[in-house]
């Protein structure tokens, strides 16, 4: 981009609303395209490079938590040069909107994919959701879905209590299902946590042969946001984009764990509730030796003299 520097090195973090939205249209139309879809959701297309990368993003999730107030994608963009849709939601929609669906099938019928040498499909929660669903769209696509639903159908997943306002919407209909979407995925990636037991089931939902797996045991419900905070996920993207995304590979990004005080603080909560004093006091060690950490030295605290007197 001839001036890429002005697009992502620019902050949007002090603009209103309306304002951000009005500035993510006029970038995207100045590179690509910018599309309003419905009542609640836009897209902004960025065309760079013949990798596609689409996101599916909500724009309270975009505002928290981007330093900058850019779409996910861009960071990718900016990096590497990548082409990027970014599919955007204001609440919580799973993007089931008949302007979605429209928006899709212009895509398909313009050939709008095949002028990419390859997509990438990405979304987290709900927009792994959405990105799951919507990958049909683009047969041969990488996918990568983190804690993803599987539908919010209360026939099939009635167990699933968390997002009972969301039952009446209609998850039947086009693009519904979103494991039986990617049946048309050369490859796709569920990354989730086994010990939140309503994403584990929806993880069960996308077995397929096409399908692989990540577990991210004691990672917690913000998946994403820790994943960013530990610098993975970038480089996990470009692994599966580059068909390298083995278990060796994940186990290696994975390592950045360690330093997630998140991460470490689940796990001591775990040891602690299975009562495993002996590594829960190996854990508050090691971690009060590395940093300052209040509550490890009070578990360890509290601990230690009990364990010299066994």
């Amino acid at each position: 981009m001839q001036d890429e520097k002005s697009v992502f090195d620019t902050s949007l973090t002090d603009l209103s609303k309306g304002e951000w939205v009005q500035k993510i249209a006029e970038t995207a139309q100045n590179h690509g395209r910018f599309e309003v879809l419905g009542k609640s959701h836009f897209a902004a297309f960025m065309k760079e490079k013949p990798v596609l990368l689409v996101t599916f993003e909500t724009v309270e999730g975009i505002r928290s938590h981007s330093p900058s107030a850019h779409p996910f994608g861009w960071e990718l963009a900016k990096s590497d040069g990548w082409s990027t849709l970014s599919v955007i939601c204001e609440g919580q929609t799973w993007f089931r909107d008949p302007a979605i669906y429209g928006f899709f099938d212009r895509l398909i019928d313009d050939g709008f994919f095949d002028e990419f040498e390859q997509v990438v499909f990405y979304g987290a929660g709900s927009c792994g959701y959405a990105a799951s669903a919507f990958s049909v769209a683009a047969p041969g696509a990488t996918v990568i879905a983190v804690q993803p639903q599987a539908t919010l159908d209360p026939r099939v997943t009635e167990w699933d209590e968390r997002f009972k306002k969301m039952r009446s919407m209609d998850f039947t209909s086009r693009y519904g299902y979103a494991p039986d979407m990617l049946d048309a995925a050369e490859k796709a990636y569920v990354l989730y946590d086994p010990y939140i037991e309503m994403d584990a089931a929806h993880a069960a939902m996308f077995t397929r042969s096409n399908v692989k797996k990540f577990r991210l045991p004691n990672m917690g419900y913000g998946l994403h946001g820790e994943m960013e905070k530990m610098e993975m996920l970038s480089p996990l993207i470009k692994a599966a984009a580059n068909d390298n995304l083995t278990t060796l590979k994940f186990a290696q990004l994975y390592r950045a764990r360690r330093d997630n005080r998140a991460y470490l603080y689940r796990l001591m909560q775990r040891l602690d509730a299975d009562t495993r004093d002996p590594l829960t006091i190996m854990l508050c060690e090691h971690v009060t030796s590395r940093f300052r950490a209040s509550r490890f030295s009070s578990k360890l605290a509290k601990l230690k003299p009990q364990s010299s007197q066994d």
